[in-house]
Order: C-alpha cells, then sequence, then structure tokens
C-alpha cells in the first residue's frame, strides 16, 4: 500500500518536472521568481538574525570609544583650563610691568590691502606705487609691509595712488632692534646699488654682541614704525669709525624685487 503510494508520488513529481521543464522559458522564468519571492522573506530573516550580534557587539563597542573620547576631552578641557588661569596671571603679570616703566599696552594692528601698480624701472630710488590713496584713509609716513615683513612706508599720497618708499633707500630711516640678549639698537640706512635684499644697520654700539642669523624688528622709536616688525636677518657686522660703533648687514625677509600685494598700516 505505502509503496504503491510512493510510486504515485514519485510519478507525480516526474510529471511536473517534465511539465515545467517543458514551458516556454518566459513562463519558466516568471515561475522561479513567484516561487523565490515566497522563501524570500525567510532568507531575510536568517540573514538579520545573523547580522544581530554583529550589530550588537558595533554598538557597544561604539559606546565604549565614546566613552574613552569622553574622558579624554575631559581632561583636555581641564589642562585647557589650568592653561588659561596661568595666561591670565602672565597678562596681569605684563600689564603690571607695563604700568610700572610706563609701556603702553600694544593694540591690534589695522591693516588696509593694497595692490603694487608701478615700480621704479631702474629701481635707483626704490618706490613704488600702490593702488589707494587719500580717499582710502591713507596719509604719510604709515609703515607698510608684507607677510614677511617691513617694506617701507608711505612717502606721498593721492586721491586714488600713493607713493611708497622701501627699506634701504637713503630717505627711509628705519630704528631697528638686534633679538639678541643685550638688545642691540641701530638705524636702517641705504642699501648696496646692486643686492636690493641687503641693508645697512649702522650706529650700532662698539660692543654689540651681533651673530649671523639673529633677528632684526623694529624699535617702536622715531614715531613711524611700531615695535616689533620682522625686517631681517644680521648677515655680518663690523667696526668702523675706529671702533667707535659697529655696522652691520641685514638680509630682508621680504622680497623687494617681487612686490604685488602690501599692506598699509593705520595706527
Amino acid at each position: 500500500m505505502f509503496k504503491r503510494k510512493n510510486y504515485f508520488a514519485l510519478g507525480s513529481v516526474v510529471l511536473v518536472t517534465l511539465a515545467i521543464l517543458s514551458l516556454p522559458p518566459r513562463v519558466t522564468s516568471r515561475l522561479k521568481l513567484a516561487v523565490g519571492s515566497l522563501f524570500l522573506p525567510l532568507f531575510g530573516l536568517a540573514n538579520t538574525a545573523q547580522q544581530l550580534p554583529v550589530t550588537a557587539a558595533d554598538a557597544i563597542l561604539s559606546r565604549r570609544e565614546l566613552i574613552q573620547q569622553n574622558e579624554s576631552l575631559r581632561r583636555e578641557n581641564q589642562q585647557l583650563k589650568f592653561l588659561q588661569m596661568q595666561t591670565s596671571a602672565t597678562m596681569r603679570e605684563n600689564n603690571q610691568l607695563r604700568s610700572a616703566i610706563g609701556w603702553q599696552k600694544q593694540t591690534p594692528w589695522k591693516l588696509k590691502l593694497a595692490n603694487v601698480v608701478l615700480r621704479d624701472p631702474a629701481n635707483w630710488w626704490r618706490t613704488a606705487q600702490i593702488d589707494l590713496g587719500s580717499r582710502d584713509g591713507l596719509r604719510e609716513n604709515l609703515p607698510v609691509l608684507t607677510n614677511d615683513g617691513l617694506i617701507g612706508r608711505v612717502s606721498s599720497v593721492g586721491l586714488t595712488r600713493s607713493q611708497i618708499i622701501l627699506i634701504g633707500d637713503p630717505n627711509c630711516r628705519v630704528s631697528a632692534r638686534v633679538e639678541n640678549p643685550t638688545h642691540d639698537i641701530g638705524v636702517l640706512g641705504a642699501g648696496g646699488p646692486l643686492d636690493d635684499s641687503l641693508v645697512g644697520l649702522s650706529y650700532l654700539s662698539s660692543g654689540a654682541n651681533l651673530k649671523s642669523g639673529q633677528l632684526v624688528v623694529t624699535s617702536g622709536e622715531g614715531g613711524i614704525f611700531p615695535a616689533g616688525i620682522p625686517i631681517g636677518q644680521i648677515v655680518d657686522a663690523q667696526q668702523v669709525e675706529f671702533g667707535l660703533y659697529t655696522e652691520a648687514r641685514v638680509k630682508l625677509n621680504a622680497n623687494l624685487g617681487a612686490l604685488e600685494e602690501v599692506w598699509v598700516l593705520f595706527p
């Protein structure tokens, strides 16, 4: 009895298989799609069940990382508070020292960008023209600099253009300070006719402790250039006038031969 049922079932499966194989290809593909759609939710449920432990582990790991980052940020916040306290104390001490010796408190520089529109072709007088004038608030003797350092001052002002005189011209003298232990102060004067990157630093004391590579900045004396503007570096030095004072050569930070944009410094 059971054998007959098995034979019958086997024969039915064979007939159904033959019937499916004899169907046209288009009908066969549709039938496969329909059967697959019946089992697709079961496959998705199985994949979700397999990915669930991985997702849970990632969530736990991310939370752990967030806790570590929170602790790190808390420590950095404490360090920044300590630094702020130290900076505030230093500023108070600095202001007290400035008040004690009569120094004025430094204020942020007010700068205005200008384009160089004309240069002296012979470079004899070391001058240039910029596209700012009196209508832009310019006046004579305002300092002019680039991102590298001081380059000169405004010498004459028109309505829309102004002329600047560059460092190294005999008419552009700058009181400068050497960044060394003795803070030697001299006067920047004329430069050589061939190399506009070198200028002379004169009237230094006979005992000036000058070395190659020492920084040179504005001293703030003279009332035109504020203190602390970078100028260049010491190249070499020698005593002149039978040792009465010292002269040095300074290599300028700014390239005077390639000026395109400059900054005018307002008080």
